[in-house]
């Protein structure tokens, strides 16, 4: 098999050389520790961090929800583990599994071209506004401009930026939603289109996006759909069948897979039919082929002579592809996550998910409310944010996030979205009980009560974790990659 490889384009070293051990790594120490040290150590490490295993993490925008066990089983099978994509049992197995959660992310949407290629949320982003510039172009159109809200994702304008268009920002409007009155001030033809999340990172649902969207359309832009907040409406409404044309989903907040700090992640991309030419690649497609039906008897195959057909999975690139934007087919192993997540949930639990999570932050928002008032609104769907009730203390928002570490709670998104000062936002998710929603209620409200009292309690939160505060800044800077065992 080796000797199939093609020629090293690389300078030889003393390994392809047979020289052994190059010299420079000959007088390196290896560390020299029992089992059960190693074991103790990292169990530690385990026990010192928080999780959705362990804790709730009413990380606003990030839907930190359960991640099934279930899941995980399927994904460590050996079935799955040792078959290599490029085989060709394993492109069959692959586009199988990608060409079925391709099925389930169409109805989900209502937006017939799907890729699941894109590594992570971003880059599905990214991905998007490369087919909407591409779309333009071969259009002959050299619009530029892409009109993103102020409360948007970072990521927004970040890959507006990366693929060489230009952002515009639009306000919200008091009620914390865009309004149609002020896109149409700023629509003309340089407009190449509009990015809109929905529901929006203040956690409200943007009802006049169908209108918007048909604005948008006659000047010749597109819409593109945030999914980031998906977990509030999947299964309920079809983000297509408001006017959107292109939509990544994040597979780790609306599907259950891991979000793994940073990593493994997995950001679909789902678009029109008139789009889908241009999805990155490859995509899974299905084929009916013809075949003799075989019997199986007592482990014996047995051809019975009968024509058949079936149906074959492959993977192809779409036509007029902005290109590949990953090795192989996409994080395969989180998108069998995401696919069994949905099997076993159906399209039904989905929807009972996405109305959980909704009622979920309506109760603790009005819980809280005499608390920690919201920014706009009477009424939220998935998350809600509010401005930090105790600055006049002089106690700031991240004192308020450190406290909560010390009551074994995860602190939610701080300081975003950037249009509401010292922002808390809180998302509890469909995963958590009635009882957890109580106990977060309770720590909350506890801590608005010790910064009225003493606050000097939160600005030197937290108190009972290994670490105190740490300087950031110097952690940047002047990283320690090297964790002594036992120190």
């Amino acid at each position: 098999m080796l000797s199939n490889l093609p020629e090293l384009d690389v300078p030889r070293d003393e390994y392809t050389q047979g020289k052994g051990v190059p010299k420079k790594r000959r007088h390196l120490t290896i560390p020299d520790h029992s089992e059960l040290e190693v074991v103790r150590h990292f169990k530690g490490l385990g026990r010192a961090n928080f999780s959705i295993d362990d804790t709730m993490y009413p990380l606003g925008s990030c839907t930190m929800k359960y991640n099934p066990k279930i899941s995980e089983e399927v994904a460590g099978n050996s079935v799955f583990k040792n078959t290599h994509p490029y085989s060709e049992a394993g492109e069959e197995l692959h586009a199988r599994i990608v060409h079925g959660l391709q099925d389930f992310l169409v109805s989900l949407t209502g937006l017939p071209g799907v890729s699941l290629t894109p590594a992570a949320g971003a880059q599905g982003e990214l991905s998007g506004v490369l087919i909407i510039r591409e779309y333009q172009r071969q259009r002959g159109s050299s619009r530029q401009v892409m009109l993103i809200p102020d409360s948007a994702h970072g990521t927004n304008p970040a890959s507006v930026a990366m693929a060489g268009l230009v952002p515009k920002t639009i306000k919200t409007g008091p009620e914390g939603r865009l309004r149609l009155a002020d896109v149409l001030e700023v629509l003309d033809e340089s407009v190449a289109g509009i990015m809109v999340t929905n529901p929006n990172t203040l956690g409200i649902f943007e009802h006049e996006l169908p209108a918007i969207a048909e604005a948008v359309h006659e000047i010749g832009g597109l819409v593109y759909g945030d999914g980031a907040n998906f977990n509030a409406i999947a299964g309920i409404i079809r983000p297509g069948d408001l006017g959107v044309d292109i939509m990544h989903i994040n597979l780790h907040k609306t599907f259950g897979t891991p979000h793994g700090g940073g990593g493994p992640g997995a950001g679909p991309l789902c678009v029109t039919r008139e789009l889908a030419p241009f999805l990155p690649g490859p995509v899974a497609v299905s084929q009916t082929v013809s075949h003799k039906s075989t019997v199986t008897e007592l482990g014996n195959d047995s051809n019975d002579g009968r024509e058949g057909s079936r149906q074959s999975f492959r993977f192809v690139m779409p036509e007029r592809s902005v290109g590949r934007v990953r090795t192989f087919y996409g994080n395969f192993g989180i998108t069998l996550r995401a696919y069994v997540y949905i099997l076993v949930h159906g399209l039904n639990g989905i929807r009972r998910n996405s109305i959980q999570a909704v009622l979920n932050a309506n109760y603790l928002r009005k819980r809280l409310q005499p608390t920690l008032s919201p920014a706009f609104g009477d009424e939220c769907m998935h998350e809600f944010v509010c401005p930090n009730p105790l600055v006049t203390q002089g106690v700031h928002t991240i004192d308020i996030a450190k406290r909560m570490l010390d009551y074994g709670i995860h602190a939610p998104t701080v300081y975003f979205p950037l249009i509401v000062k010292e922002a808390l936002m809180i998302e509890p998710t469909e995963s958590e009980s009635l009882a957890q929603l109580d106990a977060l209620g309770e720590v909350l409200e506890k801590i608005v009560k010790e910064g009225l009292e003493n606050a000097e309690t939160l600005k030197r939160a937290p108190h009972n974790l290994p670490l105190g505060r740490l300087d950031e800044l110097l952690a940047n800077k002047k990283p320690v990659y090297r964790h002594r065992l036992g120190g």
